[in-house]
């Protein structure tokens, strides 16, 4: 049976986006994947508004101090010290709610999107606030546009400077942290490169830091001005010519390529179609956006093998569900709970090679609450999960105290839901239809439900609780986790 032009639009729309939404649903019938594509191309060709929660510690105990260096020998006390990490941790929690925000309610769905693949690409885990806000806006920014101007503007972040430990990389003692991740996850892959091409591209970074306003800066009498030979080219390199000679080499285009396909189309990788996607891809001058429109306007990504085959990672989960029921949050941070429980928080991720996703996402604690979720979003009940304990990733920010006072503040219901305007989507289909095209519109996986089995726990006293038990009924089957 041919895949209607709905379950098409749909499957750009989990991809490429977060899901549909609820008002939205009607003209997915009628565009074709091109219109759809050129409408997410259009809705993301501005440049994005900046997420602007934190403020740089440098207007607070910091000011006028110029570099770490420096604030590292003044006199700071256990407790101002104490202080600022805790600002710092709740500004991370804002960052963190106003980001999954934009995912939510944002028009420019391709970009945050795809900020979020880059976002576990470079993975990067520090716990200055003001840092993490930086890079991501370099992220943002630079999310369809070159993947030379991404890698650059990421590779002298302070955030990922001070992640891989690049402050510490002088010429007398080389640091080799941040030569090995940039060569390893960011561009070339494991087993093209060797051992000796780090070690040359760490003296070649060497000077590379920040200050604590989180500037980039470059200490010459820190740099290593000696010959380096990487990749079998030798000369007086600086880190901007080391990052260049990655570029030159195709085989980042092709690990870069690889990781997206995997992320946007399968895990299951198509040798032949990244091989293909890859060399265009190094022949645009990494064109994001040219890859990625090479990908979702190509016949091969609707294919039947593509469409429901992928496990949605918490941030999709969560933001899909809220995409298309319209919620008023009555505690943003129960969110957080979430992430958390679920094991995807933003900004805090198990290490520099970011979230293994797939079924890594899934374990008998987390399937149960996925099931959940639905369910809780939309009761009015109080929250009651707790989330593993696990401080080394999560670096004090959920301590007893502070799921007490989340828990507390949803009492009430985590959020009310318009289920008004989520009627409306169904007004023309009949009751008898009501079932089957609500799985139509929510589901993507080949297997569908047993309608007979699910309508015995729906609620029939209405046509209103009908549409609302359905809905939360079929979004709380494990075929909901799939997209």
């Amino acid at each position: 049976m041919p895949l209607s032009n709905r379950i098409k639009n749909q499957h750009l729309l989990w991809r490429s986006a977060f899901g549909p939404m609820a008002e939205n649903v009607a003209e997915l019938d009628t565009l074709s994947q091109k219109q759809l594509w050129g409408l997410l191309v259009k809705t993301s060709s501005s440049s994005p508004v900046k997420i602007d929660v934190v403020q740089n510690l440098v207007d607070g105990f910091f000011k006028g101090v110029k570099d770490v260096v420096e604030m590292q020998k003044k006199e700071i006390d256990a407790a101002k010290r104490k202080k600022i990490r805790e600002q710092s941790r709740e500004d991370l929690k804002n960052l963190n709610i106003r980001w999954l925000d934009e995912m939510i309610n944002s028009e420019a769905q391709l970009r945050e999107k795809v900020a979020l693949f880059w976002h576990g690409h470079f993975a990067c885990r520090v716990v200055n606030s003001f840092f993490q806000q930086e890079l991501l806006d370099v992220v943002r920014a630079n999310a369809l546009g070159s993947f030379k101007d991404l890698l650059r503007g990421v590779s002298k972040s302070a955030a990922m400077l001070q992640f891989l430990n690049n402050q510490q990389n002088k010429k007398q003692h080389p640091n080799e942290n941040f030569a090995r991740e940039v060569m390893e996850l960011f561009t070339l892959g494991r087993g093209n490169y060797t051992e000796n091409d780090i070690k040359e591209a760490a003296r070649a970074f060497t000077g590379w830091g920040y200050n604590v306003g989180g500037d980039f800066v470059f200490r010459k009498n820190q740099h290593d001005t000696g010959t380096k030979t990487v990749l079998g080219k030798t000369g007086n390199f600086d880190g901007d010519d080391i990052i260049d000679i990655l570029l030159e080499q195709k085989k980042t285009a092709l690990f870069i390529t690889k990781k997206i396909y995997k992320f946007f189309v399968n895990e299951n990788i198509d040798a032949e179609k990244v091989d293909w996607l890859g060399n265009r891809f190094f022949q645009s001058g990494y064109n994001i956006k040219n890859l990625l429109e090479d990908i979702f306007i190509s016949d091969w990504f609707y294919a039947e093998k593509n469409i429901g085959t992928k496990i949605k990672s918490p941030i999709e989960l969560l933001a899909g569900i809220r995409r298309f029921l319209p919620m008023q949050m009555n505690n943003d941070q129960a969110q957080l709970l979430f992430q958390r429980t679920l094991g995807q928080v933003l900004f805090y991720p198990p290490n520099v090679a970011g979230w293994p996703g797939d079924k890594n996402w899934i374990d008998s604690t987390t399937l149960m609450l996925r099931l959940r979720i639905p369910q809780i979003l939309t009761a009015n009940e109080v929250l009651n999960i707790r989330p593993k304990d696990d401080d080394d990733v999560m670096m004090g920010q959920m301590i007893e105290a502070k799921i007490k006072k989340i828990k507390e503040a949803t009492k009430g219901g985590i959020g009310v839901v318009d289920w008004g305007l989520v009627n409306k989507v169904y007004a023309s289909t009949s009751r008898e239809n009501l079932l089957a095209k609500i799985s139509e519109t929510l589901l993507q996986t080949k297997n569908k439900l047993n309608i007979t089995v699910l309508g015995k726990h729906i609620n029939n006293e209405s046509r209103e609780n009908y549409i609302k038990s359905a809905i939360v009924n079929t979004m709380s089957t494990p075929e909901y986790q799939l997209c």
